[in-house]
């Protein structure tokens, strides 16, 4: 059976931009894999340790048939691929890919929280989350779409002009 699932990647570290095109070509070269949508680009400024370097940030849309711990496991293996390393926690990183949402359904497990937990509190997920499904319900906190509007007033975000 295909899902539709929403994907949060971003880096901070080195060609931020090829960091995260590259991780979308290993999505799409991915089985059980299709990317069928990517947000814009967004330069955001770091939250919780602020004492980094700005982030680009986006989201994907991909239809699988890939269980959700097995996405996150390919997800997880993607950014270990690409040299992520986890030092500090919401720390300088080289590429961090986030599934986000996984069809309707809500995943509480000690490995995997779904949709994410704290979505509905970042622009840089609800920005480029409402850019592709602005009509998007996430639990307990409202539509994809307004959620974006607030935080986006509230958080340092602008689209990253690409050349």
């Amino acid at each position: 059976m295909l899902r539709t699932a929403y994907i949060g990647l971003g880096s901070n570290m080195g060609d931020k931009k090829a960091n995260i095109e590259r991780a979308l070509e290993m999505l799409k070269a991915s089985a059980g894999v299709r990317v069928k949508r990517v947000a814009s680009l967004y330069r955001t400024a770091p939250l919780g340790y602020t004492r980094q370097d700005w982030f680009l940030n986006t989201v994907a849309e991909v239809e699988t048939g890939l269980g959700p711990h097995e996405l996150l496991a390919l997800l997880l293996d993607i950014e270990r691929r690409l040299g992520r390393v986890r030092t500090v926690r919401w720390g300088p990183r080289l590429i961090d890919l986030d599934l986000l949402v996984y069809g309707d359904e809500e995943i509480d497990t000690p490995a995997l929280t779904v949709p994410h937990p704290r979505m509905g509190e970042r622009a840089f997920v609800m920005v480029p989350l409402a850019e592709l499904v602005p009509d998007l319900t996430v639990p307990g906190r409202g539509r994809a779409a307004e959620l974006a509007e607030k935080l986006a007033g509230e958080q340092k975000i602008c689209r990253f002009a690409v050349n």
